[in-house]
């Protein structure tokens, strides 16, 4: 019974994940139909471990089975139970900066869009293609992400891409031109910014025209 009790509720958060956004903070939305199977797998899984857990319970070595492993079911409910009481809340600053530099980002673009309607991801993509600055002098830009401290620079605007989940992910980031009297963003706030590519050295930096803090997206990571 136990043993059920236990399945039942990992197949409750696999389920509620499922539906209630949860795995967009976690997952690539790929991959969110197998968590969505995994959950039913394991409810009718529960629902076995039930009926035969009933029919069998004047069975003594069953019995001492179950007692044996009962500290060990617990712990799971446990964990279960606090998974569905408390969402996750992952820090994106936090996490990309324990993970390596975006030398993953090396899809080639099928096709450019207009600057405008770049997202920072097709940014940082183009920049990789088409390194020049002079070529994107101007530009206008109308991007979004969160503020990524970086060491000894101002902090950027980044994006993580995943190719399955969080443990995958990848920072990418475009230098902005921080306001001088305005001060600095807070690490994980999101924000959007509309502003224009200016020429700095060898690179471009966004130079914002209008900065303003959004909520986070629904799905915040990308491919």
């Amino acid at each position: 019974m136990i043993r059920a009790a236990v399945l039942g509720l990992w197949a409750a958060v696999l389920l509620r994940s499922s539906v209630d956004g949860r795995l967009d903070l976690l997952l690539r939305a790929a991959f969110h139909p197998l968590v969505l199977v995994a959950g039913l797998a394991l409810l009718l899984i529960a629902l076995l471990q039930l009926v035969l857990g009933w029919k069998q319970r004047s069975v003594a070595a069953e019995r001492t089975g179950l007692r044996r492993d009962r500290r060990q079911a617990l712990f799971s409910a446990a964990i279960a139970l606090l998974l569905l009481a408390v969402p996750p809340a992952p820090s994106f600053a936090d996490l990309a900066r324990q993970r390596p530099a975006d030398d993953t980002v090396t899809e080639s673009l099928s096709f450019v869009l207009p600057p405008a309607q770049r997202s920072l991801t097709d940014w940082v993509r183009l920049l990789r293609q088409q390194p020049d600055p002079q070529l994107h002098a101007g530009d206008p830009v109308r991007i979004s992400g969160f503020v990524l401290p970086m060491p000894d620079q101002p902090p950027q605007l980044a994006r993580l891409l995943v190719r399955c989940c969080l443990a995958d992910a990848t920072p990418v980031g475009l230098p902005v031109r921080w306001p001088a009297n305005a001060p600095s963003p807070v690490a994980d706030t999101w924000l959007a910014i509309e502003g224009r590519m200016q020429v700095e050295g060898d690179h471009v930096v966004v130079v914002p025209d209008r900065i303003r803090p959004i909520p986070r997206p629904a799905r915040p990571l990308e491919p």
